[in-house]
C-alpha cells in the first residue's frame, strides 16, 4: 500500500479526518480575523465552530476507535460550516445588508434579471462602457448564458433570502453530489473534498458560482463508471452551459466515450445543452455574447478582471515585457501537450479521464494571466475523485447472459 494510501485508512479513516477539520478551523479562524474580505470574514466567524464541533467528534471516535458515522458527520459538517454561513448571509443581504455576497452572485442575479427582461444576459460593450466606472466590473458576466438561471427566481418574486442565487447554487450542488455518491458507494474521502474542504465551503457560502459546475463535472466522472455515457453527456453538458471550466472536462470525457463506444450517447447531452443554451442568446446579441465571456477574461474587456492570484501565469504576465502573450503562449502550448497526450494515449476509464481533466486545469490554472487562488478547488477535486473512481464498483444490468449482481464470483469488486 502507498504511503497516502497508509495515510488516508490510518484508523480507519478518522487520523485524515480529524487532520481536515481541526486545520479547516485554524484556517476559518484565520480567514475570520484577517479576511480583506466581509463576506469572507463572516463565513469565518461561523464556520470555525462548525469545523471545530466537527473536529472534536472525530477525536471522540478516534477514542473509542469506532470509525462510525463519518459520511453523516461529512454533511453536518457541510450544512455547519457551509450552508448555515451561507443562509445567515443571505438573510442578512435580505434585510439590507450589501457586504454579504461575493461580485459572482450579483453577476448571477443580474444575469437572470436581464435574460428575463431583454432575452439576453448580456450587455454589450456600449452598455457597459456607458455605465458608470465603479459600475462597469459589474456590467459584465464572463459565463455561458446558463448561469442566468440561478438568477431567475430573484428576477420573478423579489429580494428574498431563498431567491438568493447561493441557495439555488447550493441545491444543485447538493443534488449532483448525492447522484454521484449513490453511483460510488457513497465514499467519504471524496464527499470531504466537495464539501467541507474549506476552498469549496467558503466559496459557496460567499460565492458559489463554481460549486454547481465542479459537482456535475464530477457526476459525470462517476457516471462514467459504469458506462452510463448518456447520463455523462448530460451532466457535463449541464456544467458546460454553465461555466467555461467545464469544457477541458468534456473534451476529455469525449475522447472517452469514443474509446468505449458511447460517443452516440454521450454527444446529444454534452454538445446539445450548451448549444441549446447559447443559440437564443447569440441570435440576440451575438457580439454581448463575445464580449463577455471571451474579451474580458482575456483582458480585452472594458475593465481589467479582479481575478489577479500570484500564479505564474499572473507573474509572467505583469512582470515580463510582452508577458501577456508570453502567458497565453505558454498556456496555448500546455493545451496541445495534453491533446497530444489524449489523442496518443486516450484515457479508457472514468479514472484515469479524472486524472488528465485535474491535471489539465491545474496546468490551465497556474498559467492562465488572470485566475483566482479559489479555481484551484477543481484540479483538487478532480484528483481525489480520480483515486475514488479507481476503487469504484463497475455496474452491469442484468441479461440473459449476465450473472446477477449477488455472484460475488462474477465480480471483482
Amino acid at each position: 500500500m502507498k504511503l497516502p494510501e497508509r495515510i488516508d485508512r490510518a484508523a480507519g479513516g478518522l487520523a485524515a479526518d480529524a487532520a481536515l477539520y481541526g486545520l479547516s478551523a485554524v484556517f476559518a479562524l484565520v480567514t475570520a480575523l484577517t479576511s480583506t474580505l466581509l463576506p469572507h470574514r463572516a463565513w469565518g466567524a461561523v464556520a470555525t465552530w462548525g469545523y471545530l464541533a466537527a473536529f472534536l467528534v472525530v477525536v471522540v471516535q478516534l477514542l473509542l476507535r469506532k470509525p462510525a458515522f463519518r459520511r453523516e458527520l461529512t454533511w453536518l459538517a457541510w450544512g455547519a460550516t457551509t450552508l448555515l454561513p451561507m443562509v445567515v448571509q443571505s438573510v442578512q443581504r435580505a434585510a439590507g445588508r450589501t457586504d454579504r455576497a461575493q461580485e459572482e452572485v450579483l453577476v448571477a442575479e443580474h444575469m437572470g434579471e436581464r435574460l428575463a427582461h431583454t432575452g439576453t444576459p448580456y450587455l454589450s460593450r456600449e452598455a457597459i462602457t456607458a455605465l458608470p466606472t465603479g459600475d462597469q466590473l459589474l456590467g459584465y458576466s464572463p459565463y455561458q448564458p446558463g448561469m442566468a438561471v440561478f438568477g431567475l427566481p430573484r428576477a420573478a418574486f423579489g429580494d428574498f433570502w431563498w431567491t438568493d442565487a447561493r441557495i439555488w447554487f447550493a441545491l444543485v450542488t447538493a443534488g449532483a453530489l448525492i447522484a454521484a455518491l449513490r453511483l460510488l458507494r457513497d465514499q467519504v474521502r471524496p464527499l470531504q473534498v466537495a464539501t467541507v474542504f474549506p476552498i469549496c465551503a467558503l466559496t459557496l457560502a460567499t460565492g458559489g458560482d463554481d460549486l454547481p459546475v465542479l459537482a456535475l463535472c464530477l457526476l459525470a466522472l462517476a457516471f462514467c463508471v459504469p458506462g452510463r455515457f448518456g447520463a455523462a453527456g448530460l451532466a457535463i453538458g449541464a456544467a458546460a452551459a454553465l461555466k467555461l471550466f467545464a469544457f477541458p472536462v468534456l473534451a476529455v470525457l469525449l475522447i472517452l466515450a469514443i474509446t468505449q463506444g458511447g460517443l452516440r450517447r454521450f454527444l446529444p447531452g454534452a454538445i446539445g445543452l450548451p448549444i441549446l443554451t447559447l443559440l437564443p442568446t447569440f441570435l440576440v446579441d451575438g457580439d454581448a455574447f463575445v464580449e463577455n465571456v471571451l474579451r474580458f477574461p482575456l483582458g480585452h474587456g472594458v475593465v481589467t478582471s479582479p481575478a489577479q492570484s500570484p500564479f505564474p501565469g499572473y507573474l509572467i504576465a505583469q512582470a515580463v515585457p510582452g508577458g501577456r502573450y508570453l502567458a497565453l503562449g505558454l498556456l496555448v502550448t500546455a493545451g496541445l501537450a495534453i491533446a497530444v497526450r489524449l489523442l496518443r494515449r486516450p484515457p479508457r476509464t472514468a479514472a484515469a479521464a479524472a486524472y488528465l481533466s485535474g491535471y489539465g486545469l491545474l496546468a490551465a490554472i497556474l498559467l492562465m494571466p488572470t485566475t483566482r487562488f479559489g479555481y484551484l478547488m477543481y484540479p483538487l477535486a478532480l484528483l481525489v475523485w480520480a483515486g475514488s473512481l479507481t476503487s469504484a464498483p463497475t455496474f452491469s444490468r442484468p441479461t440473459g447472459t449476465t450473472p446477477p449482481r449477488s455472484d460475488t464470483a462474477s465480480y471483482n469488486l
